[in-house]
């Protein structure tokens, strides 16, 4: 029931208008029992069927769940099935989701499926997700598909589990931030340095316990992978899922894909989805604003997320942080970094450069990093795996293919590969590596890898010079 004011129907937030579409009961502690719309899981949470196993229990509904492989998939050597992963731990994880989807009569994206890519990317390329849902993972990263006005969010295997068996989950009602981009964002910009910029600001528990709106003109004006790209960082702050409202652009991505309503239904899906966007005069528990003209392109130097500065400044110097906590954070991230402060970030020499990851691995970043590569010669060993066999199959129709194996580039199969390297691939120990993924974490990459995260046209800026460098003096 719509909440009320002097009689009148307060004006709620898009969050609002789809957690009440969902609620099936409360109970005491602030705790609701939320409906969920679809359901996804990879590799990893096999806890979650050994537990339905056990218990004797079946799926309660096996259609709106959907198995996809991508976190233990191989990112070359495909062809001969999962049979020939050599490595067995890697080929068990693999073999364990396919049976656990058979024997449960759920949706399977194989290895070798022409559909296959890392979820968050599958689930919008086939309008799995769509405005007004409630959509889960077993990965934080689910959160990519709130550019669709979903409400999506990483769980753990005991609530995969629950989800399997009931189609709902008990969850703490969160608060409100919505993120206001104003003005048009300048040359050499892109959604990711928009996002480490707002990540920079905001810091790594700025959203704690939110669901963030990324609104403004800026916002409005990006394409659906742009805003992905924004969503997808929104748990680099603590925060339980971004979104963005539905509009003419999300719209038009999805009209005709495999799992979009059809065309007798589309339009009164579109009539629903319309009511979707906050009202005007709607309360957000916090409201945080940014000015698209003042954002750089951007790189980590540190750590954490939150370590995101424009490339034209300087290592930063413990006396510059702002309590104790903070100046831990930057001596701890310049040790195991191996950074001077004071240096400019241009002069931070590296040793590897990846494309990929659920966050910047769409055709439109691969066709970003290969404008920059026309004509260029990486320096530093460098790979792309495209985020979907589809994306794949994109562009080398489009011959971006060629262009990144003329720069250098592996040209790999679609998986999370080097993000987390739980499929093996790794950057050697100690390597410093320019990365397109969404975080940087002490050893997230391998043993002593020092991540250094960027968009795509940066990540092939550092790929050709051997070093940080400010895209747009290449382009």
């Amino acid at each position: 029931m719509a909440e009320t004011q002097g009689g009148a129907q307060r004006p709620r937030t898009m969050f609002e208008k789809i957690w009440a579409r969902h609620v099936i009961a409360e109970r005491e502690g602030g705790e609701s029992l939320i409906y969920i719309d679809r359901n996804f899981v990879h590799e990893g949470p096999f806890y979650a069927f050994d537990g339905l196993r056990l218990e004797n229990r079946k799926i309660h509904r096996p259609l709106r769940q959907f198995a996809i492989a991508d976190h233990y998939v191989p990112s070359k050597d495909r062809p001969a099935g999962v049979v020939q992963i050599a490595d067995p731990d890697i080929r068990r994880m693999v073999e364990q989701l396919e049976r656990n989807a058979r024997d449960f009569g759920m949706p399977l994206i194989a290895m070798n499926d022409p559909r296959q890519g890392i979820m968050h990317v599958v689930a919008a390329e086939l309008a799995m997700a769509q405005p007004g849902m409630i959509t889960t993972a077993a990965d934080s990263h689910t959160t990519s598909i709130g550019a669709f006005g979903t409400l999506a969010f990483g769980v753990g295997a005991s609530e995969i589990k629950h989800i399997l068996a009931t189609q709902s989950l008990w969850f703490r009602r969160p608060r409100t931030l919505r993120v206001t981009v104003e003005g048009a964002l300048p040359r050499g910009v892109t959604a990711k340095d928009v996002i480490l910029a707002i990540v920079g600001k905001v810091g790594l528990a700025g959203g704690t316990g939110h669901v963030i709106e990324y609104a403004g003109p800026a916002v409005r004006a990006m394409t659906m992978e742009q805003r992905m790209t924004m969503c997808n960082m929104s748990i680099e702050m603590g925060a339980r899922a971004g979104m963005v409202a539905p509009d003419d652009t999300t719209y038009a991505y999805l009209e005709g894909r495999q799992y979009a309503p059809s065309a007798a239904h589309w339009e009164q899906a579109v009539a629903f989805w319309r009511t979707l966007p906050s009202d005007p005069g709607a309360q957000f528990d916090k409201e945080v604003a940014v000015d698209a003209a003042a954002i750089e392109p951007m790189v980590t130097w540190g750590n954490l997320p939150e370590h995101a500065l424009p490339i034209t400044a300087r290592v930063p110097h413990p006396d510059d942080a702002v309590d104790a906590k903070q100046r831990a954070h930057f001596e701890r991230a310049l040790a195991y970094m191996k950074l001077e402060p004071g240096m400019p970030l241009t002069e931070v020499t590296v040793d590897r450069v990846f494309i990929g990851s659920c966050t910047n691995a769409r055709f439109e970043d691969l066709a970003a990093a290969a404008e920059v590569l026309k004509g260029r010669r990486a320096v530093v060993p460098a790979m792309v795996s495209p985020g979907s066999s589809d994306v794949k199959r994109r562009a080398e129709a489009a011959g971006l293919d060629l262009i990144f194996k003329a720069a250098g580039f592996e040209w790999r199969d679609s998986a999370c590969s080097m993000c987390v390297g739980s499929n093996g691939d790794f950057p050697q120990p100690g390597e410093r590596c320019v990365s397109t993924s969404p975080r940087n974490y002490e050893n997230r990459q391998g043993r002593g890898v020092r991540t250094h995260l960027a968009s795509p046209a940066m990540a092939a800026a550092a790929a050709v010079t051997g070093r940080l460098t400010d895209v747009r003096t290449l382009t």
